[in-house]
């Protein structure tokens, strides 16, 4: 599996959620909503999830593997580290990182 795509959208303010991403997988699929939230340890990446019957959060979409989440989230907070040097801009369309 190749990342070839990551898109960043910062988000400003003070919200725990710092950014949204998606990601691209060999120039052929894509997985939006990734979210890189702010915690008490630091950041950290929340996968799309959706909300279940008894109102618990699922995910939709998660890596199988530690390494594969290890080697997810390390590609992500490297674009994100670059998206947060770039100038903010007024569009809400994402800016690839590649």
């Amino acid at each position: 599996m190749n990342i070839t795509d990551i898109r960043v959208r910062k988000i400003d303010g003070d919200s725990k959620v710092k950014a949204i991403v998606s990601f691209t997988i060999d120039d052929e699929f894509v997985i939006h909503d990734i979210k890189v939230i702010e915690g008490s340890n630091g950041l950290f990446i929340a996968m799309p999830s959706r909300k279940t019957l008894k109102g618990d959060f699922k995910d939709i979409t998660h890596p199988i593997t530690p390494e594969c989440r290890t080697r997810l989230q390390q590609l992500i907070f490297e674009a994100y580290e670059k998206a947060l040097s770039e100038p903010t801009s007024d569009s809400t369309e994402d800016s690839p990182i590649s």
